[in-house]
Parts: structure tokens; C-alpha cells; sequence
């Protein structure tokens, strides 16, 4: 009798332990009007934190719209709500019908499409969910993820990737007294209130929020990071892409979109500040709008000590950033930037082990200065990022590695998307 009485209260504290373990496994629906795959534009922060969710164990929806400008490959769909799973994440399509370009009216249209068609995800998704995920800065969209959230009974988290209406008005030239820009005023604030919590990856986006009169206890920081599946396994340079990056020179080096956003005339100004010393050389890897202008200008400068290397795999991005010595990221200046940027290659950047020239008027987000593994400057300032350059390259090489070796560190403890992730699930936790 003792031995079955043992065996029975085993069996139950077994099941007990596994109804705590299933109750902890939950079923997340993050809905993003403008999310990817890797194989349908540049794939990004829902899909990486989805796959690592999916990971621990979670069930994961990410609802994205089938057409936006944004993605490389447009879905193809041939009803009006599809589910494919990629890497255990369930993506759920909603059509959308397409548009020319980033300004065009159907955009706008497409908005309110795609909010109203949220409410066909109760008949279409099999599993309830157990809490909700709205992601800006298409605010529309919030007012179906809301109306979702009241079907099921479910805590909702609205996520702010950017600052609408304010990016808008600030950036955009829009009057905060347009009718569309009030409306759009009057849901971000709605979101604010009603919403059971708030994230977004701009650290310092609290501050904006409590002015618009949210309770900052419903804030959590969950920044941008980095897989460590896609970087941990790099890729060698194409040899023709190999041969472009001079050798025994000293390489302050720059990945990513060439856009007016990116300061890259700063750091042009920089180079040409430069340019007397033989050992110092710019690269920059990428395309986008500005490559020709930028290209144009060094040429003007009579710049010899910058290289243009076309764009390259993703893949191979880690190798590239080895050939660095020092890696620059910078953006304009903008009044905006004070609430936090979190700049996908930044992570990237801070992964590599090399050290890091941040030309970004940020406010309080300081990460460079935080992990300690480079320099900060202010942004668009060419005697300052030439200032930096020589800093560093004055340094003993082993001095850069261990500058560098920190970023590293910090990147691993604060950016990697399984971290994340689990940030994310303690918000959801939370608001549960």
C-alpha cells in the first residue's frame, strides 16, 4: 500500500509538473501588415522572433499582408487569407492588392483592407490565441488587432517600430493639423491607453509615449538584434568581391543601404579630411538612391582612398566585416532620433568583434558607449569621425581586439534574437 501510494503521489506531482510546463507554452498571434520571409523580402524582427518562440516551444502566428512595396518577392495567394509554415512559424497572408509605390493612395487603402480582413482570422486560424501582437507604424491595423483581442479575451501588446503620426510630421513635412494625421493622432493614443502593454526597440520612445498620456509602467524595451543561425556560419566573399578590398591598409568600413538617412556625405567629408594619410581607406559595401551621387562626390574630392563595392549575400556579410579594422554607422540628424534608433547592422557590426564609430544623435541610447567597443561622435560631423579613425588606428591591435571582443560580448547578451525572445515572452507574461 505504501508503494502505491508513493507511485500515485508521483504520478501526480508528474502531472502537475506537466500541465505547469504545457500552461507555459502559449499561443502568440503577432500581427505586422509589413512582415517577410527570408524569401520574400529582407524577413526581419517578427520573423526571427517567431522562430526563436517557436523554439522554446510556443505556437507562433505572424500575419503580414501578401503585397506591400517593401518586399523583394510578393506572395502569391489565391484566396483571401493563406497558411504556410516556414521553420515551424505559421504565416498567415491576408491579400492585399498591389500599388506602384511607397506614396501611392492604395497604400493608405490598404491599410483599412488589411484591418478589416484581421476579423476573418477567427474563422481561418485553428488555435486561440493567448495574447496578441500589434506592430506599428501602420497604426490602422491596431484597431482590428484590438477588436480581435476583445473576441478572444486576451491581453494585447502594441509594438512601436516608428513613431507615427510624429515620423510623419517631423520627417514627412505632414501638418499635425491634416485630418489624416489626427485621425492617425487619435488611434496612437488610443493604442497608448488601451493597450495592456507597450513595446517597441526605441529604447527612449517612453518618454514620447508619456507625453501622449501613457502609464510608462506598461513600457518594455525589446530592441533589434541579430540571428546567430545566419551569423555564425558565414560565407567566403566572391574572389571578384575579394580583390576590390586593398590590402596592409588600415579599413574603416560601412555595410548597408547607401541613403540620404545614412550620412554617408559626412563620412565622404571625413575621408577627405583624410586623405593625405596612405594607410587609411573607406569602403563602403552596398547600394541604394544615393551610390551615384556618393561615387560623383568622391571623385569631385579627388578621394583615391575610398572604395564602392557593390552589394553582397547576406551570408556574406560577417566575412566582409572581418576585413574591417573599424566599422562606421552614422544617420542625419533628426530631432526624432533622440527617442532611440536600433539599426539592424549595429548588431551586426558589434557581432563582428571589430570596433565601431557611432555617428547618431541618439539621445540617451548609447550602446557603443555602453558595451564600451568604439567611439561615439556626433552625427554629421566630419572632423569628429576623422578624429575617431585616427584614435582608434593609433591604438595597439590588441587593444581594438578587446574593444572589439566587448561589443561582441554585448551583442551575444543583449541582441540575439533567443534573447529576445525571451524578453518578449516575460512581457507577454506579464500582461497575461
Amino acid at each position: 500500500m505504501a508503494v502505491e501510494r508513493l507511485l500515485n503521489a508521483l504520478s501526480l506531482i508528474f502531472f502537475n509538473v506537466s500541465r505547469i510546463a504545457v500552461a507555459e507554452k502559449k499561443t502568440i498571434w503577432m500581427i505586422n501588415q509589413y512582415a517577410s520571409t527570408p524569401s520574400t523580402g529582407y524577413a526581419g524582427r517578427h520573423y526571427y522572433l517567431a522562430r526563436e518562440l517557436v523554439a522554446q516551444g510556443h505556437c507562433v502566428y505572424v500575419v503580414a499582408a501578401s503585397f506591400t512595396h517593401l518586399l523583394r518577392k510578393p506572395v502569391q495567394v489565391d484566396r483571401d487569407i493563406t497558411i504556410e509554415t516556414i521553420d515551424g512559424v505559421r504565416m498567415v497572408w491576408i491579400r492585399m492588392p498591389s500599388y506602384q509605390h511607397a506614396h501611392s493612395k492604395k497604400r493608405i487603402l490598404n491599410w483599412f483592407r488589411f484591418s478589416w480582413k484581421l476579423r476573418r482570422l477567427v474563422d481561418v486560424i485553428p488555435n486561440r490565441p493567448d495574447a496578441i501582437l500589434y506592430s506599428s507604424p501602420a497604426l490602422i491595423g491596431f484597431l482590428g488587432a484590438q477588436w480581435l483581442a476583445r473576441r478572444f479575451d486576451v491581453p494585447l501588446i502594441f509594438e512601436v517600430r516608428d513613431i507615427w503620426p510624429l515620423t510623419l510630421v517631423q520627417i514627412g513635412g505632414y501638418s499635425d493639423r491634416h485630418p489624416f494625421i489626427r485621425f492617425l493622432q487619435w488611434v496612437e493614443d488610443k493604442a497608448y491607453r488601451e493597450s495592456d502593454r507597450v513595446i517597441s526597440n526605441l529604447k527612449n520612445a517612453v518618454e514620447h509615449m508619456q507625453s501622449r498620456g501613457m502609464d510608462p509602467a506598461k513600457f518594455a524595451w525589446v530592441p533589434n538584434g541579430f540571428s546567430m543561425a545566419e551569423v555564425s556560419q558565414p560565407e567566403p566573399l566572391d574572389p571578384e568581391t575579394s580583390a576590390q578590398l586593398p590590402d596592409g591598409k588600415f579599413i574603416v568600413g560601412y555595410t548597408g543601404t547607401l541613403g540620404v538617412a545614412n550620412a554617408l556625405d559626412t563620412l565622404l567629408d571625413a575621408a577627405e579630411l583624410l586623405k593625405d594619410d596612405p594607410e587609411i581607406v573607406f569602403v563602403l559595401v552596398g547600394g541604394g538612391k544615393e551610390k551615384p551621387v556618393l561615387q560623383r562626390q568622391a571623385r569631385e574630392k579627388g578621394l583615391k582612398n575610398v572604395v564602392f563595392i557593390d552589394p553582397i549575400p547576406k551570408a556574406q556579410i560577417q566575412t566582409m566585416l572581418q576585413r574591417f579594422d573599424v566599422c562606421f554607422i552614422g544617420l542625419a540628424k533628426e530631432p526624432l532620433f533622440q527617442f532611440g534608433v536600433s539599426p539592424n547592422k549595429l548588431f551586426d557590426y558589434l557581432f563582428s568583434g571589430r570596433p565601431v564609430i557611432y555617428s547618431i544623435d541618439s539621445g540617451a541610447y548609447r550602446p557603443v558607449d555602453d558595451a564600451n567597443c568604439g567611439v561615439t561622435v556626433p552625427a554629421e560631423d566630419p572632423a569628429a569621425i576623422a578624429q575617431a579613425v585616427m584614435e582608434l588606428k593609433s591604438l595597439p591591435e590588441a587593444e581594438r581586439k578587446a574593444m572589439g571582443a566587448r561589443g561582441h560580448a554585448y551583442a551575444l547578451e543583449k541582441h540575439e534574437y533567443g534573447v529576445l525572445a525571451t524578453k518578449l515572452m516575460s512581457v507577454v507574461n506579464e500582461a497575461s
